[in-house]
């Protein structure tokens, strides 16, 4: 009630010349006033660039494995527990007592980089097992959320001495109820090696915390190896979770930064991402551990599947590469670094990217479904890494080699060159900033003294940290949105910009807040989430100066711009208006220099709620959400009212201009 009551209230309030007698009431609460003064002429604008605001990606909090990555299949190649068997085989559970089965992990596999296999021994007589047989399951992440009507995939290895009769069930999560179930039936001529079996499973009923079953009853022993199952529909059919990835489309991101992040690097470079273990069939794919977050990745989610997801957004991928082997706690010194440069060209993530179906690692990205080229144009070398030793000699030895082979390739440097030069060449540098929500306000105008020579700032992780932030509040959003008004203001010293974390999921809070929470089966964005979507339009939009007038302007952050709705080729004026303070303000808002005239309806969207530290959940969604409305009598001149503690935007229409020839 206290979103729906402060909007009306600001609603209702909008136009003081043409408000209604029941709107006195609201406007004596605006107690303080301030004049914006915004030149829209032609000249005055400037070209935000096309890139400015994007998104970042990394493996953090189960965002991929359990996350955006449809697999539903936890430790799906029993490899998590490490390599020496007998190994845990977590989250895989036994169906059965020890008198009636027996499992354990061997190194049987068939695939030479996952060794790891899962042995189970069945040792009821048939006739003696329970109806229901015994066997393991799987609960997937947290539990897998199993749709009516759907089909799903599951493939799997098995292997066994002795015919096979095997049921696949997907259950609720105490075995009561079955989804979809099917039969594996083979004699042993087939199975006597390691033989793929592959089956489309349809649901009957929908549960939100199913797990993936394989039992028997027949007695023998049975080894099973890369079991998987996946939704048959996922996000353009590349593997993605279809509502995860459409809450991204709607960011309307221009660039994607992938895979990290502190996951690059890994606490040890043993753990470090390795983009060559990522590629090919994914049962070949070693998978790691990911020991800065704590938690096993078998690498589904790979360095195609990012470029992928990025062509499918239609948008840049900007790949972060570790910085010759640099990790938190250890590194490679330059003065070794020579043959991890030379790994890294012969080994070569770009052109596997980029190259040619006839070039050595083109046409390996060509056999495994892609034989056109991706549009890679950036590269970050390392990620957080310019104040260890080795990184400023480790960096230049990457940046010439990868120059003299792809000049066109825009390399980003971690070093901030934000208050002084970089002492070493890059097109782009990384800057970072988690703080408290009003000092990132404050911090709205620290590219104001920047140097427009040089590289460019890549801010590609931002947010409110700390208490200010709890899991996602309001009050760290409205930060953000004035620390983004700054970045489009500077938008010549900046060319991108991505808040952080994207994901979590909501079972595995590694890091807050994050824009998106999701579980198996819900989703909704945080406050800072929405804060974006005030932005989609800014890349590639012009950007117009902007003037406070008030004694309190310390409170306020605004900018204006002009941009083209491709749908139709209409062109808007987009004024957004950050007001971090306590009190309502009557603001007179005054446009000059347009080329056309403002159609008299526009749209208002306002992003506030009754208390600063109010978040959104699973339980509501859209406590804090934008609200818009109708705006009557739009013009050139007009009174607004703000809400304390909001966010507005008023979108204004402007009329066609029709050019008449003289002739």
């Amino acid at each position: 009630m206290g979103l729906q009551w402060t909007y009306s209230a600001v609603l209702c309030a909008t136009f003081l010349l043409f408000a209604a007698p029941q709107c006195f009431a609201h406007r004596l609460e605006a107690n303080r006033s301030a004049v914006l003064m915004i030149d829209a002429s032609p000249q005055s604008g400037r070209k935000i660039p096309d890139t400015l605001f994007g998104i970042f990606f990394e493996e953090i909090n189960h965002a991929g494995a359990g996350g955006i990555w449809a697999e539903l299949v936890s430790n799906r190649g029993f490899e998590a527990g490490g390599p020496n068997t007998p190994s845990n085989i977590d989250p895989w559970f036994i169906i059965g007592d020890e008198s009636s089965i027996y499992v354990s992990t061997d190194r049987t596999s068939c695939f030479s980089r996952n060794e790891v296999a899962l042995r189970m021994d069945i040792l009821c007589e048939e006739g003696g097992c329970p109806s229901d047989g015994v066997g393991i399951y799987n609960p997937g992440f947290w539990g897998m959320n199993i749709e009516e009507k759907e089909k799903y995939k599951l493939v799997l290895y098995v292997k066994s001495l002795n015919s096979i009769n095997i049921s696949v069930s997907l259950t609720s999560s105490d075995g009561s109820q079955n989804l979809a179930s099917a039969n594996i039936l083979a004699d042993s001529s087939v199975v006597s090696n390691w033989t793929r079996m592959e089956l489309i499973l349809e649901s009957v009923a929908t549960n939100r915390t199913a797990r993936l079953q394989l039992t028997t009853t027949k007695k023998g022993v049975i080894w099973f190896d890369q079991v998987s199952l996946m939704p048959l529909d996922t996000y353009k059919g590349h593997g993605f979770r279809k509502e995860l990835i459409s809450m991204v489309e709607d960011l309307k991101p221009r660039f994607i930064r992938f895979p990290g992040g502190c996951f690059v690097e890994g606490e040890w470079l043993r753990n470090a991402f390795r983009w060559r273990e990522t590629i090919g069939p994914w049962e070949e794919r070693p998978g790691h551990f990911g020991d800065v977050w704590m938690y096993w990745t078998d690498d589904g989610l790979g360095y195609l599947e990012f470029l992928q997801l990025a062509e499918d957004l239609g948008t840049a991928p900007i790949w972060v590469f570790n910085n010759g082997r640099i990790s938190h706690n250890d590194q490679v010194d330059t003065t070794s670094i020579f043959p991890f440069v030379q790994a890294c060209l012969e080994h070569n993530s770009i052109e596997f990217a980029r190259g040619s179906s006839d070039t050595k690692w083109g046409s390996v990205r060509a056999k495994l479904g892609h034989p056109e080229p991706f549009t890679l144009e950036y590269v970050a070398v390392g990620n957080e890494d310019c104040w260890k030793k080795n990184y400023r000699g480790n960096y230049l030895k990457f940046y010439d080699a990868i120059k003299a082979a792809y000049p066109d390739i825009k390399i980003i440097s971690n070093c901030d060159g934000s208050s002084k030069p970089l002492d070493h060449p890059a097109d782009l540098y990384d800057y970072h900033v988690y703080t408290s929500a009003s000092r990132l306000f404050k911090m709205n105008n620290a590219f104001d003294k920047t140097s427009r020579t040089g590289p460019k700032a890549f801010v590609s992780e931002y947010a409110v940290t700390g208490s200010d932030a709890g899991t996602g509040s309001l009050l760290a959003a409205l930060g953000e949105a004035a620390f983004l008004i700054g970045l489009e203001r500077n938008s010549d010293a900046v060319e991108m910009a991505s808040y952080a974390p994207l994901f979590v999921n909501a079972n595995d809070r590694r890091w807050n807040p994050d824009a998106i929470v999701f579980n198996s089966w819900q989703q909704y964005g945080t406050p800072s989430y929405w804060i974006q979507t005030f932005f989609t339009e800014s890349s590639g939009a012009f950007f117009h100066p902007s003037n406070i007038q008030a004694n309190f302007s310390d409170t306020l952050a605004t900018s204006a711009i002009t941009w083209q709705n491709p749908e139709d080729n209409s062109n808007y004026l987009k004024i957004k208006i950050v007001n971090f303070g306590s009190d309502y303000v009557t603001l007179k808002i005054s446009v000059k220099g347009l080329e056309a005239a403002i159609n008299s309806l526009g749209s208002t969207t306002v992003l506030t709620s009754s208390n600063l530290m109010d978040e959104n959940s699973f339980a509501n969604p859209k406590k804090v959400i934008p609200v818009s409305d109708t705006l009557p009598n739009a013009a050139e001149n007009m009174d607004v009212v703000l809400s304390p503690r909001s966010l507005t935007s008023f979108d204004l229409q402007l009329n066609r201009v029709e050019y008449i020839s003289a002739i």
